[in-house]
């Protein structure tokens, strides 16, 4: 109804509720002003839901203002989508308006129901356009690793995200550098972060994850839809997880599942890093917003007006104190969540004050592939490979004993 009271015509009632009512014409006259009158009173609140307003346009419209004091609307409404609060809703509002109008005729009292069902039960989601994500959002875990981080004690925790169908990934990382589990004393942990699968084949392909989580238990999946344009809401996931199951251990790294990782190298120097707002990895400065529709990164003027990013870390690889992580989480609430999820991160590092600080060595990270050299490979902690270069013989070769220079 979209808080528009509806007219109620004297010919709409019932035949049967007209002849026992057995007004006059100036009773009804009278009776039709009470009713709108209280009508009138009713629906106030509802007015600011009239078709005037409207949401999309009126976030576009804000949007140019970046840093917006967020509210939790969203985890609110997420539930009231899912129809958790919305029976109890209406049977409250049930209650309350035949006890506060005992006198009211059924039909009347039934069509004021239907129309607060309507109001309250209807999707409360306006589609962000398509650089802005769904989040903050109250995502759910599907398939859940809570206890390991505690079990082991970890010391670094390596987030991977992936997607759903992408074994041959996960397996190549589970036979290289994902099989490093104690390094120096220090514990380190492996996930592979998941969104749903939506194709055709999501059932069986959800089928194999539970049996895959069950053969080695190291999956976690929520219910986000897993796509290119939702990888900020992944990275925003992951940071809640580690929040909530991971709080104990000092660092965690998100890692891309195409990336060579030298774990020795990336313990070596976490245990000479500060515990308490630090982030590392490949940071860059000054990165313009690009404006050319055609890219794929293209970011137009109405999400993000000012002409360069804050620093921030490239999401091949940035490692995080997990201090950080609730942080990140809270600072969410005041920034508007778009589609590049670095970048995203580096305006909610922004909104924190706090700068993402180059590795100790300069040539650490590397976001072009590094062309394999055992002497090259035992100097660096995280590389994009080459797609025609074997990881697993790199490892191999890599791991071998002997001086890798």
């Amino acid at each position: 109804m979209n808080g528009q009271s509806q007219k109620i015509e004297n010919g709409d009632r019932p035949a049967e509720t007209r002849r026992c009512l057995g007004f006059s014409g100036r009773h009804s006259l009278f009776l039709s002003l009470v009713f709108g009158v209280m009508l009138f009173f009713y629906f106030t609140n509802m007015r600011g839901m009239s078709p005037e307003w409207n949401p999309k346009q009126w976030m576009q419209s804000h949007s140019t203002k970046l840093f917006i004091p967020f509210s939790m609307q969203s985890k609110t409404n997420s539930s009231r989508s899912k129809g958790k609060a919305a029976g109890a809703s209406i049977g409250l509002a049930q209650d309350a308006t035949t006890a506060r109008h005992p006198q009211l005729p059924s039909w009347l009292t039934e069509r004021i129901l239907k129309a607060k069902a309507a109001w309250q039960t209807a999707a409360p989601y306006v589609t962000r356009g398509p650089y802005l994500v769904e989040y903050p959002y109250e995502y759910h875990f599907t398939i859940n690793e809570p206890q390991k981080c505690e079990q082991e004690k970890s010391f670094v925790v390596l987030m991977v995200p992936v997607a759903p169908h992408n074994r041959a990934h996960r397996d190549v990382i589970r036979s290289t550098w994902g099989s490093e589990k104690m390094i120096d004393g220090k514990a380190v942990t492996l996930f592979f972060l998941l969104g749903k699968q939506t194709e055709s084949d999501a059932e069986q392909v959800h089928q194999q994850l539970v049996q895959e989580s069950k053969d080695h238990h190291d999956l976690i999946q929520s219910d986000f839809v897993d796509c290119y344009k939702n990888l900020t809401i992944k990275t925003m996931v992951m940071l809640e997880w580690l929040n909530s199951f991971c709080s104990s251990a000092a660092y965690t790294m998100k890692i891309d599942s195409d990336i060579f990782l030298n774990v020795p190298n990336l313990v070596t120097m976490l245990q000479n890093a500060p515990r308490t707002n630090y982030m590392t990895g490949l940071v860059v400065y000054e990165a313009q917003v690009l404006r050319d529709p055609s890219s794929k990164w293209y970011v137009p003027m109405s999400i993000l007006s000012d002409p360069v990013y804050p620093p921030y870390a490239l999401g091949l690889g940035y490692i995080l104190s997990l201090d950080l992580t609730k942080k990140l989480v809270e600072a969410s609430q005041y920034v508007k969540a778009f589609y590049i999820e670095d970048a995203y991160l580096g305006l909610c590092m922004y909104h924190l004050g706090i700068r993402p600080v180059d590795p100790p060595n300069e040539f650490s990270f590397h976001v072009f592939p590094l062309i394999y050299n055992r002497c090259d490979y035992s100097k660096v902690i995280a590389t994009t490979v080459h797609g025609y270069e074997d990881r697993v013989s790199i490892w191999r070769d890599i791991k071998r004993p002997g001086p890798h220079c």
